[in-house]
């Protein structure tokens, strides 16, 4: 049962060859014999697990139907789920249980959807290798000596290790694309606004963007048809209709033009990889697409634009957790000074004290002009060259990721380095669009990714361009050894 996919597990519960209790109890037991290997997991929900399972298996007996009824999956633990641990990876939040649901938890679990537990993630969702959680690293399922890429990392190994079939991820800098790519699956970042963020504990608010992560692009398409939707609760979210996700999946390539940025193919992309994604470029086009070489002049600068604005949103997000209100407090603090300082320097790891600081500095005064606001404007110079390629082409391509996974600890002493792997996904964050990865070959065993760009609010583009490249490929069907 570990192997079905969602849109397979659909067909079985609705074919009565098994019941959602009895697949959540295997996938329970899944998760307690293997995790230990992996640390994907922060918290297990086994009790309302069983009583969602038993509730869908009313709903199913009572004549209800859907994809997501009966399904098991998992949130990554930064969505707050009413009366569970939300512990967003820190020890400043090891202690708090939500009063609420989050949107994406509310309309998941209303569709049916079984909640396994909440997943490790980087601290505050800041880091790509998931090895600054206060829950310890996550490991690769296909090497367990090396990471699974961040901050949706613990999403990204427990579906990639078959522990589960979908979980939720979100994606502030690439934090759904890159682990997905690190661990061989598909993951889809929607447009800004496409995806509610209320109840997601914000990390930067102008680029957090909650989406699906499973091993095929049907998956991603069946959690995306339950995660997306207007909420007026989010000042944030886009009153756009949702369009059939499902249906657009087989849509025929034929005169697709798709891009692929010259920019993409610098000295800092493995050349292995830039093997792997011409390969993929030569298969979209035996179904009919037709490849332009397009440019995105200002993309050398997203990086330093990224780690301005974000940790500067991050600064003031963060400032909430004061050890005042919720949240992780220091003992017998002598005034209020030494509650706030030791709170907050007890409470946060390394590199969120870093991108704190980071942030500070920006926003300060004298330093606002020269930095924040000169980040903001090359930011829409970024989008500019987005809306003019989108003139040209349908969809754009290249790599999700300029390395394949590196060995656990490589880049904790060089904080930049790390920054540098979120090279191709940022530029989708800072202009709002909707980006994928999926599975294009492995590199030294393990996995690399395939990015695919969209216009705003084109998933489904994405998801039919994915899935097609699916029927005619493999990779994504690859299970690592041991799981």
């Amino acid at each position: 049962m570990h192997q079905l996919t969602l849109a397979e597990i659909a067909r079985g519960l609705a074919d009565k060859k098994f019941s959602s209790e009895e697949l959540t109890k295997v996938l329970l037991a899944r998760i307690v014999q293997l995790d230990p290997q992996l640390n994907s997991f922060i918290s297990l929900t086994e009790d309302l697990a069983l009583t969602q399972a038993k509730a869908a298996d009313a709903r199913r007996a009572n004549g209800e139907s859907g994809a997501l009824l009966g399904a098991p999956i998992a949130h990554k633990d930064l969505f707050c789920t009413q009366g569970i641990r939300t512990s967003c990876g820190s020890k400043m939040l090891d202690n708090f249980k939500a009063p609420y649901d989050a949107t994406v938890v509310a309309k998941l679990a209303a569709a049916g959807a079984v909640t396994l537990g909440k997943t490790n993630m980087d601290e505050f969702a800041m880091g790509s290798a998931n090895e600054s959680s206060y829950y310890g690293a996550v490991k690769n399922p296909w090497n367990l000596e090396h990471v699974p890429g961040g901050s949706s990392g613990g999403s990204a190994a427990a579906v990639a290790a078959r522990l589960l079939p979908a979980a939720t991820g979100t994606d502030t800098g690439g934090s759904i694309r890159q682990p997905a790519a690190l661990t061989n699956l598909t993951g889809l970042k929607p447009t800004y606004g496409r995806v509610s963020r209320w109840g997601m504990i914000a990390y930067a608010s102008s680029l957090d963007q909650g989406g699906p992560m499973a091993r095929t692009a049907e998956d991603c398409a069946i959690l995306l048809q339950g995660m997306a939707g207007f909420d007026p609760n989010d000042s944030t979210s886009i009153d756009e209709p949702v369009p059939d996700y499902g249906a657009s999946l087989n849509g025929s390539l034929q005169g697709l033009r798709i891009g692929v940025p010259k920019e993409y193919f610098s000295a800092g992309l493995d050349p292995r990889i830039a093997e792997l994604i011409h390969n993929s470029v030569k298969e979209l086009e035996k179904l009919g697409a037709v490849i332009k070489e397009i440019s995105l002049p200002n993309m050398q600068h997203a990086i330093p634009a990224y780690y301005v604005i974000a940790p500067a949103e991050a600064s003031s997000n963060l400032s909430r957790f004061d050890g005042v209100r919720f949240g992780y407090r220091c003992e017998d603090p002598k005034n209020l000074e030494d509650l706030y300082k030791r709170s907050r320097g007890e409470g946060f790891g390394p590199e969120v004290q870093r991108r704190i600081m980071v942030g500070a500095y920006a926003l300060s005064a004298g330093y606002y002009d020269a930095y924040y606001l000169k980040a903001q404007k090359i930011r829409r110079l970024i989008k500019n060259d987005f809306m003019a390629a989108f003139n040209e082409v349908d969809i754009i391509l290249g790599p999700t990721t300029p390395n394949p996974a590196w060995k656990l600890g490589a880049k904790n002493s060089d904080p930049v380095a790390a920054y540098l792997e979120d090279v191709y996904t940022i530029t989708a964050n800072l202009a709002g669009l909707p980006g994928l990865s999926m599975p294009a070959g492995f590199v030294d065993g393990l996995p690399v990714g395939v990015q695919l760009l969209a216009p705003y609010f084109q998933e489904g583009r994405l998801l039919n361009v994915a899935h097609q490249y699916q029927l005619n490929t493999d990779w994504h069907t690859r299970t690592p050894t041991g799981f």
